[in-house]
């Protein structure tokens, strides 16, 4: 298979993500644009799938996908177990990346923050919505654990479901984050890969004014970045 030799048009200059065509010049407005965009045109899957990027406290990686489960101007939300490969990480080193591809109009969006531990009380309220059989499988399972084979997480479901028949109660260590961003970056793809990338980001303290970043609302900045 030729991988190098792969290739996909995404959009031709018409289509230009330009500075001037901000309408408001502050990201989580933005974001909240192509959000809803992406969400209500019926070719998305999961508007809302997006790449969580952690890592240890000496700066080992790992990369998951997980659903966003909220988002304000505070930050964005998911939930998942404490004691997951991610839930330990971020225990020790509590900074994360997130990633969204909208392969449909060849945008994406990253963001950068540090993250913070919901109260259970948000946790309690958000499993009491789930599915039964997501309730069930979030109790069935002690995430990123090595088990024998699927026949431990068929047993443990069985068992569950005959104790539990409609009420499950929320795994004691199971709750959620939310991403408190300090950098958003804007992604818009262009066939000639000269693609259009905009971000927003918290000046440092003391940062000098430069001719390239640009003020935006509610104490952010922003400036173009070459592709």
């Amino acid at each position: 298979m030729d991988v190098a030799g792969m290739r996909v048009n995404y959009n031709e200059r018409t289509n230009l993500f330009l500075e001037e065509n901000l309408e408001i010049k502050e990201p989580f407005y933005l974001f909240d644009k192509w959000f809803k965009i992406v969400k209500n045109d019926p070719r998305t899957v999961e508007a809302n799938a997006m790449c969580l990027a952690t890592a240890t406290k000496t700066g080992l990686p790992s990369a998951r996908f997980v659903l966003l489960k909220g988002y304000s101007k505070e930050g964005f939300t998911f939930f998942t177990h404490y004691t997951s490969r991610k839930g330990k990480e971020l225990e020790e080193n509590p900074n994360a990346a997130l990633t969204f591809y909208w392969e449909h109009y060849s945008r994406s969006v990253r963001i950068e923050g540090t993250v913070e531990k919901l109260p259970f009380s948000d946790a309690d309220n958000y499993f009491s919505k789930r599915p039964y059989q997501s309730q069930i499988g979030a109790l069935c399972s002690r995430q990123s654990e090595p088990i024998s084979g699927r026949e431990v997480l068929s047993c443990n479901e069985r068992e569950l479901k005959s104790k539990y028949k409609e009420e499950v109660p929320r795994p004691s260590l199971w709750g959620g984050y939310m991403v408190k961003p300090h950098t958003i970056e804007f992604w818009q793809g262009q066939t000639d890969r000269i693609h259009d990338r905009i971000r927003f980001r918290r000046p440092k303290e003391n940062e000098p004014d430069g001719i390239l970043t640009h003020e935006a609302e509610e104490g952010w900045v922003y400036e173009r970045l070459c592709p």
